[in-house]
């Protein structure tokens, strides 16, 4: 596995892995950020804001498309601190890693350790948060992968337990103030909840959950992304108790992950790792029992790799 230095997207310095199957490219001149992961000669997983790509430099936050490492809860000085300069980057067997400048802002620094399997469509990442500022701070690692438009993500819901035996409940469910559960892109059923990207939708729309089963997966034509992450009984997570969440405009849909509440010390550090799988020519149906025909076979693989 060796990295690449390739321009791509107008940016003249970006960092490819590949396998010969797929491939990611990472941004060197902004970041950490993930610009493209999808099969070699196909279109990317993940989006692109044109008008935003090959731009460095500047006080404004960009998006750009990808997948990026925020801080929770959300607010908007430190979470949206823009990442445009830069990222410092080396090889590290058969994985790269890259770091970004201490944030001037918030004190903060960011970095991400990517693998890519040479014989799987399988990516490793740990995300990393380190305090150096003087005082202590309180939040959480937050991975935002953000999908091409015009798929659909499906997210487990928890084991049915029938009732009088079961009496607790098992499924943390968190809406935001615009978070319309009767829009036609949820599709509520017993065993997954799914959320529509709509290129053509005038609102977005969000849930998050606690997710003990570590998983979701986006669909989009015949292709499969899905993400692993961990769930901790242990932790406190953000926004009443999500570790995944999940929204959509007309340009995009976000596949989220959180980590659990932590109080760093000044240089103390909080890792937050993530599984990405890909595949291609898998025909996923929309019921229940569709799904249930495919993604099992698939979250199989994820466990023997």
């Amino acid at each position: 596995m060796k990295v690449e230095v390739i321009p791509y997207g107008g940016w003249q310095k970006c960092l490819r892995l590949t396998n010969n199957e797929v491939e990611l490219i990472v941004t060197a001149e902004v970041g950490p950020r993930v610009i493209r992961f999808g099969f070699i000669g196909g279109g990317n997983e993940f989006v692109e804001y044109p008008e935003q790509m090959g731009l460095t430099g500047g006080d404004e936050y960009r998006a750009y498309g990808g997948h990026r490492l925020w801080i929770a809860p959300e607010v908007v000085e430190r979470t949206k601190h823009p990442d445009n300069l830069p990222v410092e980057w080396a090889q590290e067997g058969e994985g790269l890693r890259v770091t970004a400048p201490i944030e001037a802002g918030t004190g903060i620094q960011k970095s991400m350790r990517i693998w890519l399997n040479p014989q799987r469509n399988h990516v490793h990442v740990i995300h990393r948060i380190t305090n150096h500022n003087v005082w202590e701070v309180t939040l959480a690692p937050w991975a935002l992968t953000v999908m091409a438009p015009g798929g659909r993500v499906i997210v487990p819901q928890e084991p049915y337990r029938p009732h009088p035996d079961f009496l607790l409940p098992v499924r943390p469910l968190v809406l935001w103030g615009y978070t319309d559960m009767s829009d036609p892109r949820w599709r509520w059923g017993r065993r997954y909840v799914q959320l529509r990207q709509d290129t053509h939708a005038q609102y977005p729309q969000k849930f998050g959950a606690l997710n003990t089963l570590g998983w979701a997966a986006y669909v989009n034509g015949d292709r499969v992304f899905l993400k692993r992450f961990p769930y901790d009984p242990r932790a406190h997570y953000p926004d009443f108790g999500c570790n995944c969440e999940f929204f959509t405009n007309h340009r995009m849909l976000e596949v989220e992950s959180l980590g659990g509440l932590v109080t760093l010390r000044p240089g103390e550090s909080v890792a937050h790792e993530e599984h990405w799988y890909l595949w291609r020519g898998v025909e996923v149906g929309e019921s229940d029992e569709q799904i249930d025909a495919v993604l099992p076979a698939l979250l199989t693989q994820t466990q023997q790799a």
